[in-house]
């Protein structure tokens, strides 16, 4: 056994090569890759009936224990496996955070995978073993299919990459055309610990499908036309550079009586539902249970049953007006003294020294929230050594917070409250919910005596992501 793994994983897929590989794997003096241990339908191989004296059934009952038998009783050697995405889930944290097993990530081009995949699906042929029993077919290329199947592969190899990365492993990356090199097979026993060396690979798997892929595919231009819409590198997303945000669960707010639970995204409309919560059940804020932790909102979610959550989404340019008034522009209790000082100082913020007085025009305001937009995106891009706050953080990374402890049963837009947040008490059975009424923002000037087409650019510019995410058409 090596002295650095106690068994191995091959992470691999349908059609990668990964007969193959483990044919030669098994060509090794202490090797012993064991098929398919953990694919849900059968265990090792189609027709086998256990591995190491553990059946199905028992594995299906507790995976772990296949796993500590591959480890410790795999005779004369090491012993492994090969797993694929769909395999079964339980097992992988353990493959992925242990270093004592070896990580060996088989890759192949995905429309090759894919291609094969169809072909053997219409053949009914997976392995070929004789060239003179070989069945011909073509595939046939379905592109939403294909954007199935190549998602599943990308997610599983991202799930791997990051489980190595955090957990300071490194893994043999083999690619299918490295198959046929008998120098990278020797190289990976020699990293498992083997001593034996092959001189020439296994030859009693045949390559089932040689021909160019326009020969291989009956609508072939059709898949051309599929693959080139296809962003293979992504050229399209919203790059998002922020940091990301923990669940922020001390700042829910419930409702006294009634079995809701709104979940705030600062600079948000909290102050109008906030209200609202209290008129639902005529209390005073201070009746409403808050400043949970993890623990006492178990216990709350457990004592209600049919309970249900919420958030209200703010366009994000009234969302940024908000912020900067109340916690950049103004000098008042709950304003961020020292970022402002840093924006007037390091950001040539264009704000009064203190609090705003009657020199303060609607023109001055202007200037000073576009100057602020402008800042908030470098913020936002990771660019400003200036903390990227709840207040102005997107929208969308706020709710990517929450789903680490728990998600809203309903996103709600800001101008649609006055339906959806009524109807929702009604689901927990509140007899006549009221309808929530608008708080005034505090600020000097409102967002409409600014407003114009740069205001709106400048926007769109900080607030990409979330104008995407949301579909936020224009303010005005």
């Amino acid at each position: 056994m090596s002295d650095r793994f106690d068994c191995f994983v091959v992470f691999a897929e349908m059609r990668t090569g990964s007969n193959f590989l483990e044919a030669n794997l098994n060509a090794f003096d202490g090797i012993t890759c064991h098929g398919e241990a953990f694919n849900p339908h059968f265990i090792g191989y189609p027709k086998s009936e256990d591995i190491l004296g553990i059946t199905q059934d028992e594995r299906d009952r507790a995976p772990i224990n296949l796993l500590e038998q591959i480890r410790e009783r795999t005779p004369g050697g090491i012993g492994g496996f090969r797993y694929f995405h769909d395999h079964d889930p339980r097992i992988l944290d353990a493959l992925l955070t242990d270093p004592r097993v070896a990580k060996i990530v088989l890759t192949r081009n995905p429309a090759d995978s894919y291609i094969s995949k169809k072909i053997a699906q219409a053949t009914g042929q997976w392995k070929l073993t004789n060239v003179k029993r070989r069945k011909d077919a073509k595939a046939q290329f379905d592109a939403a299919e294909f954007k199935t199947h190549l998602a599943d592969l990308q997610d599983f190899q991202v799930t791997i990459m990051k489980a190595l990365q955090t957990t300071a492993q490194t893994a043999f990356y083999v690619a299918y055309e490295d198959l046929q090199d008998v120098e990278v097979m020797n190289g990976l026993a020699r990293w498992l610990g083997a001593t034996s060396r092959l001189d020439s690979l296994n030859t009693a798997l045949k390559r089932q499908n040689p021909e160019p892929t326009s020969e291989k595919v009956e609508n072939f231009e059709q898949m051309a036309d599929a693959l080139a819409q296809l962003d293979q590198f992504n050229l399209s997303r919203t790059p998002n550079f922020e940091p990301r945000r923990g669940p922020v669960v001390p700042s829910y707010i419930a409702a006294a009586k009634t079995a809701l639970l709104y979940m705030p995204i600062r600079s948000g409309p909290e102050a109008a539902v906030t209200q609202w919560l209290c008129e639902l059940d005529d209390v005073q804020e201070g009746d409403l249970p808050s400043k949970f932790t993890q623990g006492s909102l178990r216990n709350w979610k457990r004592e209600r049953p049919g309970h249900r959550s919420f958030t209200v989404v703010r366009h994000p340019l009234a969302r940024a007006h908000e912020a900067f008034c109340t916690k950049i522009l103004t000098t008042k209790k709950g304003s961020f003294a020292g970022i402002r000082k840093t924006l007037r100082r390091a950001h040539n913020l264009p704000i009064p020294e203190g609090e705003p007085d009657a020199s303060y025009d609607a023109a001055a305001h202007r200037a000073a929230f576009t100057a602020y937009l402008a800042w908030v995106k470098a913020n936002l891009q990771g660019q400003t050594a200036v903390r990227v706050d709840g207040h102005w953080a997107t929208q969308a990374q706020c709710i990517q917070g929450m789903a680490e402890y728990t998600l809203p049963d309903m996103i709600v837009r800001e101008d649609e409250m006055e339906g959806n947040l009524p109807a929702l008490a009604m689901q927990v059975g509140h007899p006549a919910p009221l309808d929530p009424r608008q708080v005034p923002n505090q600020a000097p000037f409102s967002l409409a005596e600014i407003y114009d087409d740069q205001i709106e650019a400048l926007g769109r510019e900080a607030y990409q992501r979330d104008y995407v995410m949301f579909g936020f058409d224009d303010w005005s």
